[in-house]
């Protein structure tokens, strides 16, 4: 039975998680927004650093560069797809073996290290937006090798500081498990205001003044926020495994598929159960609980709590491949949505004009408006009506997200239409240097109802894969909503290089000819709108029948 010294204690200190000394950890002096604070200030100086790149690098690649649009695209959407795959990676380096307070910090300094020959290499390249000659073999791979440094820093950074920040709420805890319900949608709001201050802040520098000058302000803001960082480290929760869990997480998750291998042929005539807790496992994954009847008690048995995590981890795995049909779709607005800005009316004022990249700032827009709306208006009236803490399910929120993309890709396609009928009309098809007499306002809805569905299906995604892992490996769960996003990246690299072959390339009717008067892109679009449409009604059949992952007890 539990003293009240007992109680007592558990109130004051976090059961699971240590301070920077390695003493447990105090509730009054560690963790919360006072911590989460400093972790989500490091975020937003890494989305403005990566925003500030990869924004505008299409424009980059078609510029000073001088890649076809294709060619480009593909090259953005396999840089992004990388850069979003590579925290599986770093994840597992940090759940593994170093923990994610030092891997925040050494995956940080090789991404300053990026920036900086990214920084050296735009510097090295005459300043242009305009197609030019193809620079030198050696800059060229500069560019590139520093383009993939900062992706392999962002491997460890990424999935490592937001599941640092959300280890800062104690989800035994009722009111810190609900605040950290509300922190994935203030990080992203967070985030969101940085990828604003980058896209209208570093894009303008870009075109307008300097390529080097702006890839050195984003490496600037890196350096600050790990010193920024590094000063918090007195007041942030560290992990602590339980006694059971000393072995390597991997390891003891492994061991899980290896037994239950191992004792497939197995039946209750020739062996026995260690453990009898019942469990909804699967019946193969169950084998691993047995063992020989000739075998000395205990040898070679797993726990049932092994087998309830590695049924965890299988669980997620059809959810991941829908949440497929939101990331392709998503890896546009990088690259074709800027293209189709470049063609457009871009005036705001008289003699000043808004570069076409800079539209991306009202996706974060939108979540900045949004996200208040969503975690002070809606989930209350939700909750009060379906009883669920959070409103409603990770899961209902993903699929309201996936629906809201399809709809986008629909506007899209509309949009991209109209701009076609109006370079026919105004003869302006073998003119792609001209400017069409469209506004690039037009755009605004697509990218608006872009950022409605990041509210949903991205911070959904992070939540659902952070919560729904073993603790010890929360790195890896929100790897596994990033690498989602990279694959989705690197299908739709995939995709525009195999339709652009299909179709004849810039000497035929491509799809994504590099005179955009002469592309078709809304048939893209129509394609995305359909994959979406079909990844939806398949995620849907998924989640019906998906077992939420107790949370763990002590």
């Amino acid at each position: 039975m539990t003293t009240t010294s007992e109680i007592s204690l558990q109130e004051e200190y976090v059961t699971d998680a240590v301070d920077h000394r390695g003493l447990a950890a105090r509730r009054s002096n560690t963790g919360r927004w006072r911590a989460a604070l400093f972790i989500i200030g490091v975020e937003v100086a890494e989305r403005f650093a990566y925003y500030g790149i990869g924004s505008n690098l299409i424009s980059y690649l078609t510029g000073p560069l001088g890649e076809s649009t294709a060619v480009a695209a593909a090259n953005v959407n396999a840089w992004s797809g990388i850069a979003t795959l590579l925290p599986v990676l770093g994840a597992f380096v940090a759940d593994a073996f170093l923990g994610r307070y030092r891997t925040i910090i050494i995956s940080s300094l090789i991404y300053v290290l990026g920036l900086a020959f990214l920084t050296l290499s735009a510097f090295l390249i005459p300043n242009t937006t305009e197609v030019t000659s193809s620079p030198s073999s050696f800059l060229n791979a500069l560019f590139f090798f520093s383009l993939y440094l900062v992706a392999i820093g962002q491997s460890g950074h990424k999935p490592c500081v937001q599941a640092f920040g959300a280890d800062q709420f104690d989800e035994k805890d009722s009111q810190e498990k609900s605040d950290r319900s509300s922190f994935f949608n203030w990080w992203y709001l967070s985030l969101s205001a940085g990828i604003c201050f980058a896209i209208l802040v570093v894009v303008y520098i870009q075109e307008e003044f300097s390529w080097a000058f702006g890839f050195g302000i984003p490496c600037v803001f890196m350096v600050i926020s790990l010193v920024l960082f590094v000063l918090g480290r007195r007041i942030y929760r560290y992990s602590k495994r339980r006694h059971e869990e000393e072995i390597n997480p991997f390891t003891r998750i492994g061991r899980v598929f290896f037994l239950a291998f191992k004792n497939q042929r197995m039946n209750s005539s020739d062996s026995c159960k260690v453990e009898l807790e019942a469990n909804t496992s699967p019946e193969f994954l169950n084998k691993a609980l047995l063992v020989p009847n000739d075998s000395s008690q205990g040898e070679n048995a797993c726990k049932s709590s092994d087998v309830e995590d590695a049924t965890a981890l299988i669980r997620l795995i059809p959810v991941w491949f829908t949440t497929l049909a939101y990331a392709i779709p998503y890896a546009q607005y990088m690259t074709f949505f800027t293209k189709q800005g470049v063609t457009m009316d871009r005036t705001i004022l008289p003699g000043v004009k808004i570069p076409p990249a800079s539209l991306q700032v009202f996706i974060g827009i939108s979540i900045v408006l949004f996200v208040p709306i969503y975690d002070r208006v809606f989930v209350p009236i939700a909750r009060l009506i379906t009883k669920e803490p959070c409103g409603i399910t990770t899961l209902k929120r993903i699929g309201t997200g996936i629906v809201l993309s399809t709809i986008t890709m629909v506007i899209a396609a509309l949009v991209e239409f109209k701009r076609l009928e109006t370079a026919k009309e105004h003869g302006l098809i073998d003119q792609p240097e001209a400017t069409l007499p469209m506004s690039i306002w037009w755009l605004i809805p697509q990218y608006l109802l872009l950022g409605l569905a990041d509210v949903y299906t991205l911070v959904g995604m992070q939540e659902f894969f952070y919560s729904q892992v073993p603790t010890e490996l929360r790195s890896i769960g929100l790897a596994l909503y990033l690498s989602a996003l990279g694959v989705g990246s690197l299908l739709s690299s995939l995709l525009i290089s195999l339709i652009d072959l299909a179709t004849g390339g810039d000497a035929g009717n491509s799809w994504f000819n590099s005179n955009l008067n002469r592309a078709h892109l809304d048939y893209f679009y129509w394609l995305l709108a359909i994959v979406s449409a079909v990844g939806f009604f398949t995620f849907l059949f998924i989640s019906k029948s998906y077992i939420y992952r107790r949370v763990d007890v002590v």
